[in-house]
């Protein structure tokens, strides 16, 4: 499908609506039940507020020691913040171990965590082939590396039944907004942004085939937007409905040019969305912050919860329309992660509403559902070279 006609086809199947109420056992202390409906699933003219879902007990190694009571109960905790969507990392070798065959046990609980979200009114937004999640890989025993991954025709097999058999699940449930392609496919497999645009071109032809109707989406991480790598910003702004970008000052280098509340740091998600529009050339481009958060563990809850509401206030004003905040949950330190990992949550491991938390509540009820507000300012056009120390450049321009 065309890049345009696959935009139209999504904006006149996107009038899809939630009905069933918030089933709420475990409503953290302090938190009301309140709440406003959630906007309809696919409009991307609405504000919507999520989060990266990151189970309490077990991480994503859950996939292997199912515990549907934990889920359960990490699932109240995250409706309870006014979430009304989570994005699923799904780890691509659990799930398909062998070219040729995916894993029935797991698709089961993928289809019971769908049924889980919907009896809470969360909407799913499913990763593909991840690759790689929180500094480890989880790369599939017939892995190629590089540039083969877009090119080597069993590898293309492999991704089709994979996307086939997880469709195949998903389809039935009308709280999935589609599938992401991976969690920073770039991270993973870099290859020229020619080889990666037609791969990204031939996916979404097949994503959107098996599931029609959904938003299907790319979310890499910063440096296709700052420097040339593996899909051009060209093919991510025309390829896409909906441009998804993933916000981190720590690893944008925004602590070069300033402190955590400084502009390069706070304005962070409205420069990148800025970015991302003038690359489309119109101020009308939808933007979805898909994962954004400080990484900084300097900062205490309170400087996160001031940074959280300075930031997403800024892209508010910017036009961002969708914030899916990293993570829901902090880690479990009995596992070995790199130590900023441990506490990105808006929930501690034990469940905890922390600082941000509550922040994050707030905004969600203060704006979500409203309608978008696109900026009128006319913007330069991208920056010439790509290169970090231009894009930076570009970006402190901007900012003033």
């Amino acid at each position: 499908m065309s890049p345009v006609n696959r935009r139209q086809f999504l904006h006149g199947s996107a009038a899809l609506a939630i009905s069933s109420p918030f089933n709420r056992r475990f409503l953290p202390q302090g938190l009301a039940a309140d709440s406003p409906p959630a906007p309809p699933r696919l409009d991307i003219e609405l504000h919507r507020f999520g989060v990266n879902y990151t189970p309490s007990h077990h991480w994503w190694f859950c996939w292997n020691d199912w515990d549907p009571d934990s889920i359960r109960r990490d699932l109240d905790a995250i409706a309870s913040l006014a979430a009304d969507h989570l994005r699923i990392l799904l780890i691509w070798p659990y799930f398909q171990p062998n070219p040729a065959w995916v894993s029935p046990l797991h698709l089961q609980r993928l289809d019971q965590l769908l049924t889980f979200m919907a009896e809470r009114q969360l909407d799913a937004l499913i990763t593909v082939f991840t690759g790689q999640l929180s500094g480890w890989y989880f790369l599939p025993p017939f892995n190629r590396p590089g540039e083969a991954f877009f090119t080597d025709s069993g590898m293309w097999a492999a991704q089709e039944l994979f996307i086939r058999e997880l469709a195949r699940v998903m389809v039935s449930h009308d709280n999935v907004i589609g599938f992401d392609l991976g969690n920073e496919i770039n991270t993973c497999w870099s290859a020229p942004t020619h080889v990666g645009d037609a791969w990204m071109s031939r996916i979404f032809s097949l994503t959107d085939s098996v599931m029609p109707g959904r938003l299907n989406v790319n979310g890499v991480d910063h440096h296709p937007w700052f420097e040339r790598t593996t899909f051009s910003p060209q093919a991510l702004v025309a390829d896409q409905q909906m441009a998804v970008m993933h916000c981190y000052p720590w690893w944008t280098g925004a602590l070069k040019y300033g402190g955590p509340m400084d502009p390069p740091s706070v304005r962070l998600l409205a420069g990148m969305a800025a970015l991302i529009r003038s690359w489309a050339g119109s101020q009308q481009k939808p933007v979805w912050a898909g994962e954004f958060n400080t990484c900084l563990e300097t900062l205490t809850e309170k400087q996160q919860a001031e940074w959280l509401e300075r930031a997403v206030s800024a892209a508010i004003d910017e036009g961002v329309a969708w914030f899916t905040y990293w993570d829901s949950h902090d880690v479990d330190r009995r596992f070995a992660f790199n130590s900023v990992e441990y506490s990105l949550g808006l929930l501690t491991n034990d469940g905890r509403v922390k600082e941000q938390g509550h922040m994050f509540r707030q905004l969600a009820l203060a704006h979500r559902g409203k309608p978008v507000r696109h900026p009128t300012a006319a913007l330069p056009p991208p920056p010439s070279q790509p290169t970090q120390e231009s894009t930076w450049r570009w970006l402190l321009d901007w900012m003033g």
